[in-house]
């Protein structure tokens, strides 16, 4: 940790104390500063210091509402270490109800950023040295793009045990390996020595209850295996790491009616969705080419040839995929992994077709 958690400009936390912290990150266009709002959470006792941080992409809030939690009724006593808490990274997207900076660059793809750059790469830089700087990990949390959803699944580097370690405690059903793009605050983090695991869940401009469940359950976890907490460890139904996930797309235009939901199990050859014209004449219908999770839909019926339609994470085994198929099916009302099915099957129609049960 090359930052002091204790000490942020004129201002100094002790043990013990939470604080509202604002830096200063520049000028809008008007000349009104503009501030990043953060909490400092210091436990009486030392320990790691994990970063969680959201809204890298401005219109990604959903993390932003699970924060907000956090810092309101926190569902655990901080007994060692620290948190810094940032509900939004990208503020000046975030005030435009936009994914990307006002100069149209993606935060997410300007890390580690530099000092002397353009506005996204100097506010990319100020939340490397302030934030980054001064923790031993991170959980940066995120959810699909525009018109997707995202079952929840965890993205992280599983090469680096650490990173692994913090993707597996976290409890989500499906971990996905790799690297992440160049310029993204994951890559970037892990490269300078932080730990980071990426949660990828729900819609954009949304704060989804299961999501948040999903979400506060996740960071206590971590917390929990940090021994951060004397918080009970709350593990899955299931957990698989996949090395490979794939869009299929649409061969036509029509108008789409679903045949799985977020979070389902395929199997090869089965009928994900049909495309129909305006006026209920089939085009196509369209299946599944891998066994696997669907781990993001899109959210608009309408689409054209080439166009995505369900996100397929792919297990490495056909055996790992009947296990899994088995336990999504064995899953018991009023858990978490079943409200979140249930929750974000809400923002489309789905009809099971007779061979699919």
């Amino acid at each position: 940790m090359s930052g002091d958690i204790g000490v942020w400009g004129a201002k100094e936390i002790a043990p013990g104390e939470r604080k509202r912290l604002r830096l200063e990150i520049g000028k809008s266009f008007s000349g009104s500063n503009v501030t990043l709002p953060l909490m400092i959470w210091r436990a009486p006792e030392p320990g790691p210091v994990v970063g969680i941080t959201a809204a890298v992409h401005g219109d990604e809030i959903n993390g932003t509402g699970a924060i907000r939690g956090l810092v309101q009724e926190p569902p655990f006593t901080l007994k060692r270490g620290a948190l810094i808490l940032v509900p939004v990274i990208n503020i000046m997207g975030f005030e435009r109800h936009s994914r990307y900076m006002p100069d149209r660059r993606d935060l997410n793809r300007s890390f580690p950023g530099t000092r002397g750059g353009s506005l996204t790469s100097r506010l990319a830089r100020l939340v490397f040295d302030e934030v980054i700087g001064r923790c031993d990990y991170l959980i940066d949390l995120h959810t699909a793009a525009v018109r997707r959803t995202n079952f929840p699944n965890v993205r992280t580097d599983c090469s680096n045990e650490a990173c692994k370690r913090l993707a597996q405690a976290f409890g989500s059903e499906v971990i996905v390996n790799g690297t992440g793009p160049d310029g993204s605050l994951r890559r970037e983090a892990v490269k300078a020595g932080c730990p980071t695991i990426v949660l990828e869940a729900g819609e954009v401009w949304k704060v989804e209850p299961a999501v948040q469940d999903l979400t506060v359950r996740g960071v206590s976890n971590v917390l929990a295996e940090l021994e951060m907490t004397d918080q009970p460890h709350a593990a899955p139904p299931h957990q698989v790491v996949v090395e490979e996930t794939r869009w299929v797309r649409s061969e036509t235009d029509g108008f789409l009616h679903f045949h799985v939901t977020p979070g389902g199990s395929v199997s090869k050859g089965q009928a994900i969705a049909t495309s129909t014209s305006l006026l209920g004449k089939e085009n196509e219908v369209i299946y599944s080419p891998h066994d696997g999770i669907v781990m993001g839909m899109t959210t608009m019926p309408a689409v054209g040839p080439g166009d995505p339609v369900v996100h397929i994470a792919i297990p490495s085994t056909r055996r790992q995929h009947k296990h899994i198929e088995k336990s999504i099916d064995d899953l018991e009302e009023g858990t978490i992994e079943n409200d979140l099915r249930s929750h974000l099957a809400t923002n489309i129609t789905v009809t099971y077709l007779e061979e699919d049960g």
